[in-house]
């Protein structure tokens, strides 16, 4: 069980305390940021057995960088940014993307229609786990993290079109999912 959080401590006292190497201070920022930044971590991982290896490397980063934080935006935030671009290190190292034709790419988006409504979040968050890590990954940096597929391609040093082609598999993955979920619980609910 994770210690309760000190709730006098203020963010600047973290950071400051944090710089200066206070080891307290350092417990006080993992407790207070180490849940959601392992929920960051499991998007991107393939289990939670690498996603708390994403989360040390990452406050291991936070730690070594915390003097380039310069107050400007949110320290969450900051620290976010660092999770995820740590998750897509660790998912370049892997290398799961295949690259697609042209043509592949406009079938698999010529079939995408979003189901996506009837669904709970939790729910979602559980099918997009299920993906490869190579669409997993795509999905959450352009659906998620918001980023454009040049951005992207630039990360994970493929080109945009393999990006977009591993975003239009996965919806269509994932489409199918959402699918024979709904249908599942339809059934459950007509037994019952």
């Amino acid at each position: 069980m994770t210690p309760e959080r000190n709730q006098n401590i203020t963010e600047n006292d973290l950071i400051t305390g944090c710089l200066q190497g206070n080891r307290r201070m350092q417990e006080e920022l993992y407790r207070r940021f180490s849940p959601r930044m392992y929920a960051v971590c499991l998007r991107y991982a393939g289990n939670a057995e690498e996603a708390e290896d994403i989360l040390q490397e990452g406050f291991i980063k936070v730690f070594k960088k915390m003097d380039s934080f310069r107050s400007e935006g949110s320290f969450e935030g900051w620290v976010r940014r660092i999770f995820v671009n740590t998750a897509i290190e660790h998912f370049r190292r892997k290398r799961y993307l295949m690259p697609v034709t042209e043509k592949e790419e406009n079938t698999i988006e010529g079939k995408y229609t979003s189901v996506l409504d009837e669904l709970a979040e939790k729910d979602i968050l559980a099918l997009v786990q299920e993906l490869s890590p190579g669409y997993r990954t795509v999905f959450n940096m352009y659906v998620v993290e918001g980023y454009t597929h040049k951005e992207i391609a630039d990360m994970l040093g493929i080109s945009e079109g393999t990006s977009k082609s591993q975003l239009s598999r996965a919806k269509v993955i994932l489409q199918g999912m959402v699918k024979r979920f709904i249908d599942q619980q339809r059934g459950a609910r007509t037994k019952s």
